[in-house]
């Protein structure tokens, strides 16, 4: 008991840094902290892309209604009814007649 004691006051004392053979123990410290640093990039790097997505994927739908609020108005503007009330401010009208095929005979 009293060498598992020892052996975790050690530890606590940070005896395994300063020991002979602490080179070891150094380097995966090293490692462990390069691998906490490289996850907390990433880390970082995904909140700002889930940010990005969010923000194109309001754009999008803006984008979608301003094109359906566009597509309706067309519609609207294509409509003979519309045509023929903006032809008649210029002094336009309809035909009242139908038009009529023109035949080329060819011999």
């Amino acid at each position: 008991m009293t060498n598992n004691k020892s052996k975790i006051y050690t530890i606590l004392r940070g005896g395994f840094l300063t020991e002979d053979n602490a080179q070891k123990n150094w380097v995966f410290i090293i490692f462990l902290a390069v691998l906490a640093l490289v996850m907390i990039a990433i880390s970082h790097s995904v909140d700002k892309k889930v940010q990005e997505i969010g923000a194109l994927n309001k754009k999008n739908k803006e984008l979608r209604s301003a094109f359906v609020a566009n597509r309706s108005e067309l519609m609207n503007l294509k409509m003979e009814s519309s045509i023929t009330k903006a032809l008649a401010i210029k002094g336009l009208k309809a035909p009242t007649t139908p038009p009529y095929k023109i035949k080329v005979i060819v011999n």
